[in-house]
């Protein structure tokens, strides 16, 4: 896929303020740090699209970007909320849980993983939650330029030995770089194929 366009439409705290669900949407979504604005600008090709920050947590809203004027890119606070108060992390918690249950164009949800670590409790808890609610997602593994390519693999291989001592099968998974672009026509092609399949509801 060849990305023409990429701007902003709206941040919104309301899950029912989101733009119609007229076109397919695709979610990204990680703990704090994990380099969701990089990798949402390597994948759009615009370097400020995304507020990037070396401030954990600064995501506090639902952003919507549409791109080619045919799906939405949505940018959601991310899960750990370093440096929040827990009415904050609550808040936000019944924002993303609700935004994810009840938005009916979402197609599926990119879970960003910083691959730099050993399989973490959050990012197992949360994919498992997403798995319990039937809610189709797919793992972005980040940062990969940041280990050798063995080093990397093994990481992904660790992750998915701790899932399989309970799941029966496992989501499709990507291995990214915002730096050297790694994965970006991977992902690009994944969300080509989910738009083919898109049908529009009509009681929006």
């Amino acid at each position: 896929m060849q990305i023409t366009e990429a701007r902003f439409i709206q941040s919104t705290p309301n899950p029912a303020k989101t733009p119609p669900p007229d076109k397919p949407e695709y979610a990204f979504i990680g703990r704090s740090n994990v380099g969701k604005s990089s990798l949402i600008n390597a994948l759009t090709h615009q370097s400020h699209l995304a507020k990037t920050s070396q401030t954990p947590g600064k995501t506090q809203l639902i952003n919507h970007f549409l791109v080619n004027a045919s799906w939405y890119l949505v940018d959601l606070p991310g899960y750990g909320y370093a440096r929040v108060s827990k009415s904050d992390r609550e808040k936000f918690e019944k924002m993303i849980r609700t935004y994810l249950e009840k938005r009916e164009n979402l197609l599926c949800t990119f879970v960003l993983i910083d691959i730099r670590h050993e399989p973490q409790r959050l990012d197992l808890e949360f994919m498992e939650d997403l798995a319990e609610r039937d809610i189709p997602f797919q793992m972005v593994f980040t940062k990969a330029d940041k280990l050798t390519p063995n080093q990397a693999l093994a990481r992904v291989e660790a992750y998915r030995t701790v899932m399989l001592e309970s799941w029966e099968e496992l989501p499709p998974y990507f291995l990214t770089s915002a730096v050297s672009q790694q994965g970006r026509e991977d992902i690009l092609a994944a969300i080509n194929a989910m738009n083919k399949l898109f049908v529009p509801q009509k009681n929006w």
